[in-house]
């Protein structure tokens, strides 16, 4: 994996081997559900399972009333479970009742939906990518820095442990 931070003023590139390669706690792969391809509604409820976690198809509904969006119960139903089909959302069943959850954190499905986006407008190139986020502004001078410390931080765990 490489790691990009900015050493005088350059952005510089270091390639360490990918410390979520084994990470089997979320069962998405590569070949999951491309999460660009989520509707506006399916992110509205995936960041109300992000935020609030386990909630009731009930809970669901009136949330999404109080964002003035009202909708009917069996939408909200058939909302959850494609989400639970593309693998964005759990449930688990208390007392008859379904208590939905986000299936993995919203990191991980930034991670890939960044990865979906490196591959078709960047070949694939983190450095491109992150080289245009700069060149765009997308980035501030304070999260550059934050993210050279972190990336600084990685090298220096991976030292440790006796990585390259």
């Amino acid at each position: 994996m490489k790691y990009f931070f900015v050493a005088r003023s350059r952005l510089v590139c270091v390639t360490v081997s990918n410390i979520m390669d084994g990470n089997t706690q979320y069962p998405m792969n590569e070949e999951s559900h491309d999460p660009a391809e989520l509707g506006e509604l399916e992110r509205s409820i995936l960041q109300l399972l992000w935020s609030r976690s386990p909630l009731t198809a009930e809970a669901v509904r009136e949330a999404l009333e109080g964002q003035s969006r009202r909708l009917k119960d069996s939408t909200v139903r058939t909302v959850l479970r494609r989400l639970e089909e593309k693998g964005y959302a759990t449930h688990e069943v208390e007392n008859r009742t379904f208590l939905y959850a986000a299936a993995e954190p919203a990191r991980m499905v930034a991670g890939r939906a960044v990865k979906r986006i490196m591959e078709r407008f960047c070949a694939g190139s983190a450095e491109a990518l992150l080289v245009g986020m700069v060149d765009s502004e997308v980035l501030e001078p304070e999260e550059l820095t934050r993210l050279a410390e972190r990336i600084a931080a990685a090298r220096a765990k991976k030292a440790e442990k006796g990585g390259r």
